[in-house]
């Protein structure tokens, strides 16, 4: 099948026709199909069609002065090549059912196209995210790395159900050692259960910064230094001259306690948060928080997601958000 391209498209006729039809292929336009740029090469790759006086090198070496052409016709290709008709935006690609195309079917899939190096705006990715989600579709990232292979992830942004009650543990009184608190306590069991603390005796247990937070600011701890009374902004000051993270650490936790989840350090996985939800002896999930603004490098977030799936655990971001954090789940899917 002939077809023109006249510097900026490629143009089939009236017989182009069946390639939508049938397959899917381009948009019409007036007496004819226009092919985008990943649809022109395909087509000509596979020996679909043919575009006068051009190769399929010449083609494709003449879009690739495009930003991210290559990247795109790449993912462009998998996707023709597992079954699926994938036509241009809303993002980068809708891809429709197997079986199902443009006009007869509906779409399944939203993905945006990235290469390893880019970094992931989490501000903009939930709302890409989101909107994938009002119109009833997953939402995917097709990441290409430095040797052209393809690993695609499923994006959600997700309404944590509540886990339990909010945490009650009663009045306690801390002394400060550190910036960690001791606290004398008999260790009733709904406080075991609660999971705060670390017990150091039958009689003691040592609180951590973030449940000391936590606890200050639902007015179930009192704090003492010798004879003098901490209060809250005093004790956050200290605790975050040694960490400055501790900001959006401490939101995500007072978050998921307020769900009734029980939140627990994750640096044995390398991330903020193990999570337990109370149903199971393991964790659940592991959570990293991220401050409002913050980008991450694709990569460093594929080895999160790599190390979260070989422990059996989902893979969340908790971000700080001017309505509350919004945790984002990353999960390596095969389309």
């Amino acid at each position: 099948m002939k077809a023109k391209f006249d510097g900026t498209c490629v143009r089939l006729g009236n017989d182009g026709r069946t390639l939508y039809e049938q397959s899917g292929y381009g948009r019409q336009e007036g007496d004819g199909i226009r092919l985008s740029p990943e649809e022109a090469c395909f087509l000509v790759h596979r020996g679909k069609i043919s575009v006068d006086g051009l190769s399929f090198d010449t083609l494709i070496a003449h879009f690739a002065r495009q930003p991210d052409f290559l990247r795109k016709f790449l993912v462009y290709r998998d996707l023709r090549e597992r079954g699926y008709a994938v036509q241009s935006g809303p993002h980068d690609f809708r891809v429709f059912r197997r079986g199902q195309r443009p006009g007869t079917g509906q779409s399944q899939y939203m993905v945006r196209v990235l290469s390893e190096r880019d970094l992931i705006d989490f501000e903009t990715l939930i709302h890409e995210t989101l909107a994938s989600s009002r119109m009833r579709k997953q939402h995917v990232l097709a990441v290409v790395d430095d040797e052209s292979e393809l690993t695609y992830y499923e994006i959600k942004v997700q309404d944590l159900p509540d886990a339990g009650d909010k945490p009650d543990i009663g009045p306690l009184e801390g002394v400060l050692v550190g910036r960690s608190v001791l606290v004398h306590t008999a260790l009733p069991s709904e406080r075991t259960a609660a999971g705060f603390g670390m017990n150091l005796d039958a009689e003691r247990m040592i609180l951590a910064p973030l449940e000391i937070l936590f606890l200050m600011a639902n007015g179930m701890l009192t704090l003492r230094d010798g004879e003098e009374t901490v209060d809250e902004s005093r004790y956050f000051a200290l605790a975050a001259a040694a960490d400055v993270e501790l900001g959006e650490k401490a939101d995500v936790f007072r978050d998921l306690r307020h769900r009734g989840y029980i939140p627990k350090t994750g640096y044995k996985f390398g991330h903020h948060f193990r999570v337990y939800s109370g149903q199971k002896v393991h964790s659940e999930m592991l959570v990293h928080a991220i401050a409002g603004g913050t980008r991450l490098p694709m990569s460093s977030i594929s080895r999160s997601v790599r190390l979260a799936h070989s422990v059996k655990k989902k893979m969340l971001f908790g971000h700080q958000h001017t309505t509350g954090i919004q945790y984002v789940e990353f999960a390596r899917i095969k389309l």
